[in-house]
């Protein structure tokens, strides 16, 4: 298939574009390289050292004889580029990353909210415009996240995507339908995934736009099987307070030292799944398309649930890390449990990776192996919710020991 990934250049983009890239497909990322912008702005850089995407695409090219090609736009801003390369290149199927992807640079300020809004709900309804004005019947892969649903207790396991209610009719029998299962966003950034989730509801039935959306989990890990064959595929690795995923930044914590950073009680269940778990996912979905006129497919893309003290405790034990509890900057709940259906993607053979010592390790290594990249002043997570629980957090120059301010 010739599949083009919006957003290649990221985290999970650029292992998704080199895996798809090895098993034959013609990809093509677009991407208009704003996650590089934003680590200048931030004044932070990825623990792992990234070329760019072009010798990026060079190595790729050099050691597998297989050409990945990139394509610079911004799709939020650039609806009439985007719309002509679509007519243009008419890709079988399309993965859609290219969204800003930090729930905490989203809180950051008003103009960090407004930002996130305007790139994520403009880049993808200019897609799906897009696709329908010039007729393009592709595949629409979208990576979604789990955080749309927020993180209470409710006692019952999440559903992939629908909600079978009864409702009562004006006879008073009670009908039987499918509604979207509830969500509760906890960011701005959750807030638009939200939103891209009512768009596809539209487009889906009123054009019959084919589309599947990937309901994530936090990705942990750094190595696949393809970002191993050389060093310069080597994924980004993020550990700052903005955009470093928990259990990733714990492990690099452990590495250098640091004391592993638990913001609030540490009650809160998120659920996991490893990077190379997530590529396989969007393996498995473009491998099973929704027909025209199919309602949107939603899949829970997430392979395990842990509570955050616990992940600082394993890692803890592991490593000989100390564990340091912090103001939640989120606004949320202490304490939540999680229960996630993912029948799905087991159903269509996906076995999973599970949390274990040989792989956290494997990343521990990486980090070690940058520890010299590492700025400890950006570790904290301070970008608050509210301006009411904005933490102070007070630390010595190497960032041996924090403790909270007021």
């Amino acid at each position: 298939m010739k599949i083009a990934v919006l957003g290649g250049d990221g985290f999970v983009g650029w292992p998704t574009s080199l895996h798809l890239s090895a098993r034959g497909h013609d990809v093509h990322i677009v991407d208009n390289l704003s996650r590089r912008w934003i680590d200048t702005e931030l004044g932070v850089q990825s623990l792992t050292p990234m070329d760019s995407i072009q010798e990026r695409t060079r190595i790729w090219h050099q050691e597998t004889g297989r050409r990945i090609h990139f394509h610079l736009i911004d799709l939020a801003r650039d609806y009439d580029v985007l719309k002509a390369w679509l007519d243009e290149h008419r890709p079988d199927a399309i993965v859609h990353f290219a969204e800003q992807r930090a729930a905490p640079y989203s809180m950051k300020s008003d103009r960090h909210k407004n930002y996130t809004v305007n790139n994520n709900v403009n880049a993808t309804h200019n897609l799906l415009n897009a696709m329908t004005e010039i007729g393009l019947d592709a595949h629409l892969v979208h990576l979604g996240t789990m955080g749309v649903y927020g993180y209470s207790s409710v006692g019952a396991a999440i559903p992939e995507g629908y909600l079978p209610v009864g409702v009562e009719t004006l006879s008073g029998d009670t009908a039987s339908l499918d509604i979207l299962y509830p969500t509760n966003p906890g960011s701005i950034y959750h807030m638009t995934k939200s939103l891209d989730q009512l768009l596809f509801q539209f487009y889906a039935k009123n054009d019959g736009v084919r589309i599947t959306d990937l309901h994530q989990g936090i990705v942990w890990g750094t190595h696949t099987e393809e970002t191993k064959q050389h060093p310069q595929l080597i994924n980004r690795f993020d550990y700052d307070g903005d955009y470093g995923t928990v259990l990733n930044r714990f492990l690099i914590q452990a590495a250098i030292g640091y004391p592993l950073t638990v913001h609030g009680t540490g009650g809160q269940t998120r659920a996991f799944i490893h990077i190379q778990d997530s590529v396989r996912c969007v393996e498995i979905a473009l491998a099973n398309p929704p027909k025209r006129g199919d309602r949107v497919e939603i899949f829970n893309q997430m392979t395990e649930t842990h509570r955050v003290r616990d992940l600082a405790e394993m890692i803890a034990r592991m490593t000989g890390a100390e564990v340091a509890y912090l103001p939640n900057p989120r606004k949320e709940a202490a304490e939540n449990e999680l229960v996630v259906k993912n029948d799905k993607f087991l159903a269509l053979g996906l076995n999973p990776i599970t949390l274990e010592e040989g792989l956290l390790a494997e990343v521990v290594d990486v980090a070690k192996k940058f520890d010299y990249r590492v700025d400890r002043s950006r570790i904290p997570a301070v970008s608050a919710w509210t301006k009411d629980i904005a933490p102070t957090i007070e630390r010595d120059p190497e960032g041996k020991r924090l403790k909270s301010v007021g």
